[in-house]
């Protein structure tokens, strides 16, 4: 960059004098000036003209040219005035940057605040999914116990349902077999029927037989001839005769009633054993149909504790799985601000750098323009004198002169 302000050129009486500066900007650090010439400019060039004898003729557009001079001073007042103000905003930008450079550390440092608090959290969910690891094994070995058991009581419930149709085949046989003893006592309580009404037929028979024998007995009279000359005692022979048959009749009768006494006992008997057999074998029924229903109603609440282990699981995976997701998630979003910030104050420190070249060359180009109105002056209140000024920038940014 270089800056050229000019100034007109005096004569008098033949003698130039005037004010012509030159700012240029190079590539090095470094000092051109020669011995000064008033405590306000450190670095001249002494204007050779000046060695020559000096012409006192006054010249007539002295006036003129002063005029001009005063002209030129007025508007570098006026641009070194827009050039305070406008150091003056740069130093409020800088004031502002520097504002934004702090808040942006603390945000910085807020960040890594956060930062560990989001790896804390991270391994909190971490040591939350290893204890969710770790209640999922022990959920499999109870889910494989109770597989087990389940097992178990299949295996019982399949040995019951067993017993139970090998009791109800027991219990068809000896319902038949209580139905072919109930026939039995049936036809043998018909047969003792027709027995006894036999018995009543024959002894009815007897009797009329008997009497019929007594009657011809009583009308008939018998004359025995004996060689040892006895009469016959027929009323005795009939009385024997009588008291035979009836004997011979209570015999047979007391034999058939004592007979089918016994039967009817013994089956009776045979029917209570049958029925006593029967009321166990429905009472063992009837508990193996309440185990049966006990075992069932075991079974559903095994079932149901091992639905609700396996659905407590699977809610457990997913919640873990959406934990580790939502990590994930909540660490590559701190990455990508992290990044941005990284890169938005980059980016915030080359503009700072750019502002600070940018108000160091204006601080450099004011302290110039100071300069040269300082010996402006210095060159009116003496009488005039050429001067150059050489404003050499370095390739860091500094300028010298």
């Amino acid at each position: 960059n270089s800056i050229h302000p000019s100034a007109s050129r005096t004569t008098y009486g033949g003698v130039s004098s005037g004010f012509a500066p030159s700012i240029s900007a190079s590539s090095s650090y470094g000092l051109s000036s020669q011995p000064p010439l008033g405590p306000a400019i450190t670095a001249v060039q002494v204007n050779q003209s000046l060695l020559a004898p000096l012409n006192l003729e006054i010249d007539p557009t002295i006036q003129a040219v002063r005029t001009q001079e005063k002209e030129q001073i007025k508007s570098l007042n006026n641009r070194f005035a827009s050039f305070i103000d406008k150091v003056r905003f740069l130093e409020q930008q800088n004031k502002m940057l520097e504002t934004k450079w702090s808040l942006l550390q603390q945000q910085t440092t807020t960040r890594s605040n956060i930062d560990g608090m989001f790896e804390a959290y991270i391994s909190n969910l971490r040591r939350q999914l290893d204890g969710l690891g770790n209640e999922k094994v022990k959920l499999e070995s109870e889910l494989r116990n109770m597989q087990g058991l389940v097992e178990d009581f299949k295996n019982k419930y399949e040995d019951e349902i067993n017993k139970r149709a090998a009791a109800e085949n027991e219990f068809v046989l000896l319902k038949k077999d209580v139905d072919a003893a109930y026939m039995n006592k049936v036809e043998l309580e018909a047969k003792v029927d027709a027995l006894q009404d036999e018995i009543n037929f024959l002894r009815a028979i007897y009797e009329a037989e008997l009497r019929e024998l007594q009657s011809q007995i009583k009308d008939t009279s018998v004359i025995v001839e004996m060689d040892n000359s006895r009469n016959l005692d027929m009323d005795a022979i009939v009385a024997e005769v009588r008291a035979q048959y009836e004997d011979i009749a209570n015999r047979s009768r007391a034999e058939a009633e004592s007979w089918y006494k016994q039967k009817y006992e013994e089956m009776q008997t045979s029917a209570g054993q049958y029925g006593d057999d029967l009321r166990t074998t429905k009472a063992e029924i009837a508990e193996l149909n309440r185990m049966i229903a006990r075992l069932q109603n075991e079974i559903e609440s095994v079932k149901g504790q091992r639905a609700n282990l396996e659905s407590q699981i699977a809610e457990a995976e997913e919640r873990g799985e959406l934990a580790v997701k939502d990590a994930k998630h909540r660490i590559k979003d701190l990455e990508d601000a992290l990044q941005k910030a990284k890169q938005d104050m980059a980016r915030q420190v080359r503009e700072y750098q750019e502002l600070m070249n940018v108000k160091l060359a204006l601080d450099i180009e004011i302290a110039t323009y100071r300069k040269l109105l300082e010996g402006e002056e210095s060159r009116l209140a003496s009488g005039g004198a050429s001067a150059t000024i050489h404003v050499q920038q370095s390739s860091g940014g500094k300028f010298f002169i």
